[in-house]
C-alpha cells in the first residue's frame, strides 16, 4: 500500500507540473486561440473536433461541452466527427482510415468553421489530412499534440498548436484535457464580450437613427 501510494504522489506532482509548465509558456496563445474560435462562432462559424483512440473520446468530450455548457452560457455548435460509424467504416473499407476526418470536413466544412485535432503522438495521418484539407478550404485550425509535436509540428497547416512536451501518454492526454477546457472557457468568455460589443454597439446606432 505505502508504494502504490508513493507511485500515486508521484503521478500527481507530475501532471501538476506539467500543467503549470503549459500554463506558463502558452497562457497567452492559449488566449489568442479562444479569441480567434470566439471570433469563428460569432460570424457564424461552427466546431469540429477529431481525435483517434483516447483522443477520440476527448474530441467527443469537446463538442459536448460547447453543445451543452451549462445554466446561464449559450450553446454553441459543436460536431466530433468520431461518432458516424457508418461513415468511419465506409471510408475506412472503401477509400482509406486516412481520409475518414478529410472527407468529413470536405463535406460539412466553410471558410471559418472551426477544426480541432488531438494526437498524443502528433503523428496521426488521418489528422494531418485533415488539418491539410481543413486548412486549404480556410478553416481555423487548431492541434493539441504531446512529445515534441510529431510531424504536427512540421505543418503548415495548423493556425494554433499545442504541444505537451512529456513522454508519458497518460501525462499528455491528462494536460492536453486541462488545455482543451482551458480553450473552451476562455472561448465562452471572449464570445460573450464580443456579443456585449456588438449589441451595445447595436443599441448605440438603433439611439442614433430615431434621434435623427
Amino acid at each position: 500500500m505505502a508504494e502504490v501510494r508513493r507511485s500515486t504522489v508521484d503521478k500527481a506532482h507530475q501532471i501538476v507540473a506539467l500543467r503549470r509548465e503549459v500554463l506558463a509558456r502558452d497562457s497567452q496563445r492559449l488566449a489568442a486561440c479562444a479569441s480567434a474560435m470566439a471570433e469563428s462562432f460569432a460570424n457564424g462559424g461552427r466546431l469540429f473536433a477529431i481525435g483517434n483512440g483516447g483522443s477520440c473520446t476527448d474530441a467527443a468530450d469537446l463538442a459536448s461541452l460547447f453543445l451543452h455548457p451549462g445554466p446561464g452560457r449559450r450553446a454553441l455548435p459543436a460536431f466530433a466527427l468520431t461518432g458516424d460509424i457508418a461513415v468511419l467504416t465506409a471510408l475506412s473499407n472503401d477509400v482509406s482510415f486516412d481520409v475518414v476526418f478529410a472527407r468529413q470536413i470536405a463535406a460539412f466544412g466553410r471558410r471559418g468553421d472551426v477544426v480541432v485535432g488531438l494526437s498524443t503522438s502528433g503523428n496521426s495521418t488521418n489528422l494531418v489530412r485533415a488539418f491539410e484539407e481543413a486548412s486549404g478550404r480556410g478553416l481555423l485550425t487548431v492541434g493539441l499534440a504531446g512529445y515534441e509535436g510529431g510531424a504536427m509540428a512540421e505543418l503548415g497547416s495548423i493556425d494554433h498548436l499545442f504541444v505537451v512536451a512529456s513522454d508519458s501518454v497518460h501525462r499528455i492526454q491528462e494536460a492536453q484535457t486541462t488545455i482543451y477546457h482551458t480553450l473552451w472557457e476562455l472561448t465562452l468568455d471572449e464570445f460573450t464580450a464580443q456579443s456585449d460589443i456588438r449589441n451595445e454597439r447595436a443599441a448605440g446606432g438603433r439611439s442614433w437613427s430615431r434621434g435623427s
